[in-house]
């Protein structure tokens, strides 16, 4: 099994390409164990080349809200009344800790992306 590091972009297509090749590879074969190695050099070569930044805490939001359906009622036990919803919804008002965390616990939002400072 002849694996060398990803060190540059070409290093990554051909890695990329040898990865989708291998792609119906069974777990514990040979070919397996390449595809293995081959996907976490590409996922470590990709977290520093292409970094993706948590969204917005306001698209997460809205995100969670599309996903399971909710409308801007439901999201009142968590922000406040429906001014107040309406204000953090439209960028006009921050979370506070305690909506954070209330968002956390019920819709299962990663607190660090509702930490985060809005986009807009």
């Amino acid at each position: 099994m002849n694996i060398k590091p990803i060190k540059s972009e070409r290093d990554y297509k051909h890695a990329l390409k040898e990865i989708e090749s291998l792609f119906d590879a069974k777990p514990g074969t040979p070919d397996g164990d390449r595809l293995d190695v081959l996907a976490t050099l590409v996922e470590a070569y990709e977290a520093r080349h292409y970094p993706i930044d948590p969204p917005d805490p306001i698209e997460a939001i809205y995100f969670v809200m599309e996903q399971q359906n909710l409308k801007r009622k439901d999201l009142e036990p968590y922000i406040g009344g429906r001014s107040r919803v309406a204000e953090v919804l439209n960028h006009k008002r921050t979370l506070t800790l305690s909506m954070i965390r209330k968002l956390h616990q019920a819709l299962r939002i990663p607190a660090e992306v509702l930490i985060r400072d809005s986009r807009v």
